[in-house]
């Protein structure tokens, strides 16, 4: 998973939540592509006020979740339900905003017109001063859409997701090539989304981001859901702690490996560090190989380590079948 600059906190207000009726409903829900099953017995209900995180290996189904979602695939079997209709009927009343990690920009137009065009064509939309100040694009206004670098086009596509009043805003990898300023910005306004009542879902590589900003964290591996509740939910689904310290002189890592509960060892210069099970256990252990470690600190692991832990169970457990 790439690392990035995790966002800052923010005073926004927390988020309306409202348990009622779901904004999105995935029952049963199958996919597939030739042999491969992208989407297998999906269920999944999203809530107005929710900013969730869909994360998952690539080919986990994420993409496909995301295209089913936005009406641009059919499922084979099962149904998908955005706001008690069909995802076209939801996208044509303006109810969903959408930004995808590629395509969707015309070329040899300036940003300007681009943004103008998608205000013009939602059914409740913003004034086309308000999304371009939103989304940050004042600077490249007058600029053509096929010569902007990466991050401007990102910032271009936030820009056409939010041109109007979306209650479901769904979004594809949406920081990838933004710079650390802009990506705080960006939060910043999903969180505002958020707070007034809006959906937010947004897949990702970048796990600092979803710990910062997401409420709701879903874990997705080959088409399955494997967990889905808070960051720290998801943490403590992982069942396991980081165990990390610094020996002196050289490290048997033989006799380390030996170690009870031990799931994983890393050993870089003289730093070990150790995912247990059993904390407790090991660490007592470690003393019992006559071992003195330096600097020694037991922790819970971060949602990218979790996330690791759970992914890796799963395909283990799947080839023990």
């Amino acid at each position: 998973m790439s690392a990035t600059a995790a966002p800052t906190s923010a005073s926004t207000p927390p988020p309306k939540r409202d348990t009622g009726t779901p904004v999105v409903r995935f029952s049963g829900v199958n996919k597939s592509y030739g042999q491969v099953k992208a989407v297998q017995e999906l269920h999944l209900n999203l809530h107005s006020g929710e900013t969730v995180a869909l994360l998952g290996p690539n080919g986990a189904g994420k993409s496909t979740t995301l295209d089913l979602l936005l009406g641009l695939r059919n499922a084979d079997s099962g149904t998908v339900e955005v706001f008690g209709s069909t995802p076209a009927r939801a996208i044509a009343r303006g109810k969903v905003g959408a930004m995808l990690q590629s395509g969707g920009l015309m070329e040899e137009v300036k940003v300007r017109e681009l943004v103008k065009l998608a205000c013009d064509l939602h059914p409740r939309a913003y004034p086309v001063e308000k999304v371009m100040q939103s989304a940050g694009v004042q600077d490249i206004a007058d600029r053509m859409v096929n010569k902007l670098s990466g991050g401007q086009e990102q910032r271009v596509r936030f820009a056409l997701a939010t041109a109007g009043a979306s209650d479901l805003i769904i979004l594809d990898e949406p920081t990838t090539g933004m710079d650390v300023t802009v990506r705080q910005a960006f939060w910043a306004k999903m969180r505002e989304q958020a707070a007034q009542g809006r959906t937010v879902l947004f897949a990702t590589h970048y796990l600092e981001e979803a710990d910062a900003i997401a409420d709701r964290v879903i874990v997705l591996h080959r088409g399955r859901i494997l967990a889905d509740g808070s960051a720290a939910e998801i943490k403590a689904k992982a069942g396991a702690r980081r165990i990390v310290f610094d020996l002196e002189g050289p490290i048997d890592e033989a006799a380390l490996r030996g170690l009870p509960s031990l799931t994983t060892l890393s050993v870089s210069g003289r730093t070990v560090r150790i995912q247990s099970t059993d904390a407790d256990a090991t660490t007592h252990a470690i003393y019992g190989l006559g071992l003195y470690p330096r600097n020694l600190e037991v922790s819970g692991l971060g949602l990218e380590q979790a996330f690791i832990a759970i992914t890796d169970a799963a395909t283990a457990e799947e080839a023990a079948r």
